[in-house]
């Protein structure tokens, strides 16, 4: 059953500061690299249903054209938009408090025993966890897309580009843009 835009925007509202807060602590804690945009979904969609999948999309098109990292600038938008500006601080403060914590501890770690030969067998193993967190990321948030020949085909362009023929992301995004504009243009398609 899906709930109606009363029903969201009474939902919107609700939320404790303490409990934004805290859901954005737990997401922190549990997400590791690109994996923290599948948690939010799954928090502000799925779980709590604080977000439609369409405001979601929204604020992670608009998080995604804003400075700095996106899983933050998405905990900025949602809190904003859950409590205004003290829901936008303690989205952001409980989503970078535990991962900020973990670094620090990771860096007095790391420079007092930086020569073992377990430290960077260790780090190869977080890069790894790190990649494949981020393809089933974006495997989640690209759903029917995955599906459509058209969509496929822009994907692996920019993959091919950035991977392979190791053109930097202003290049690709001047190559690639016009042309998903022009393909998803209204109306019209491959």
């Amino acid at each position: 059953m899906s709930l109606g835009a009363d029903q969201l925007a009474s939902n919107a509202q609700a939320p404790k500061l303490g409990d934004i807060f805290i859901q954005f602590l737990i997401i922190g804690a549990i997400s590791f690299g690109g994996g923290i945009i599948a948690y939010e979904r799954i928090l502000l969609v799925d779980k709590r249903k604080w977000l439609s999948p369409d405001e979601f999309m929204a604020y992670l098109a608009i998080s995604q054209t804003m400075p700095g990292l996106n899983s933050v600038n998405m905990a900025v938008l949602a809190g904003d938009h859950l409590r205004g500006a003290l829901g936008a601080i303690a989205a952001t403060i409980g989503l970078i408090l535990p991962g900020s914590l973990f670094v620090l501890g990771m860096g007095v770690l790391y420079s007092t025993a930086s020569d073992h030969p377990l430290a960077n067998l260790i780090l190869i193993g977080i890069a790894a966890a790190a990649s494949g967190l981020l393809a089933a990321v974006t495997y989640q948030i690209g759903g029917d897309n995955w599906r459509q020949l058209k969509s496929l085909l822009i994907i692996i362009a920019t993959f091919l580009l950035m991977s392979i023929a190791k053109l930097s992301l202003p290049l690709v995004l001047l190559i690639m843009a016009p042309i998903a504009i022009y393909v998803y243009r209204p109306g019209k398609g491959i």
